[in-house]
């Protein structure tokens, strides 16, 4: 499970220290065990985040199974997915 207060703290530091590997790297550290993935936007088409930004957006991730999925229940979340948006 993850709470959404713990998410909206997440968004508040990639805010503060920009969409990258080492602000990634820095969440996992800080914010264990949540799963965090890094990706580019485009590659999650046809999903809806949990929280839309200028710069990025955040999808959850249900580990429950063998095969991971995205959800939208912070419930059974167990991950969060930071997907960067390049601007066109």
């Amino acid at each position: 499970m993850i709470s959404t207060e713990q998410v909206n703290a997440i968004v508040s530091k990639i805010e503060a220290l920009g969409v990258d590997e080492t602000t990634v790297s820095a969440l996992r550290q800080e914010y264990q065990p949540i799963h965090f993935t890094y990706c580019m936007d485009d590659d999650l088409p046809n999903n809806t985040p949990v929280i839309e930004q200028k710069d990025f957006n955040i999808y959850l991730i249900d580990g429950r199974e063998h095969c991971l999925c995205l959800t939208n229940d912070y419930d059974v979340a167990t991950g969060i997915v930071i997907a960067e948006i390049i601007a066109d």
